[in-house]
């Protein structure tokens, strides 16, 4: 089983080498990752495409700290605790 970090890898080192891929990627995430990880994420979960360039970096902060008890052990076995 991959955790979240191995996943996200995944994820965006396909779309840095496949044109194809990268484009239904911005175009419709959640089913594109659904079906490259083979993974059913759930409905309440909204996935946002940002794409860097050389003038702008996007900075993904983690969830506010009011997660689960099931959620933080999640986060420290190093999982994502995000539905994947």
């Amino acid at each position: 089983m991959r955790n979240g970090n191995e996943a996200l890898n995944q994820i965006v080192e396909k779309s840095a080498l496949d044109a194809d891929f990268r484009q239904r990627l911005i175009a419709d995430p959640k089913a594109t990752i659904s079906d490259e990880l083979g993974v059913t994420l759930a409905d309440s979960m909204n996935i946002e495409i940002h794409e860097s360039d050389m003038q702008t970096v996007h900075l993904a902060l983690p969830p506010a700290v009011d997660l689960s008890d099931e959620q933080l052990e999640a986060v420290a076995a190093g999982l994502c605790c995000c539905g994947w």
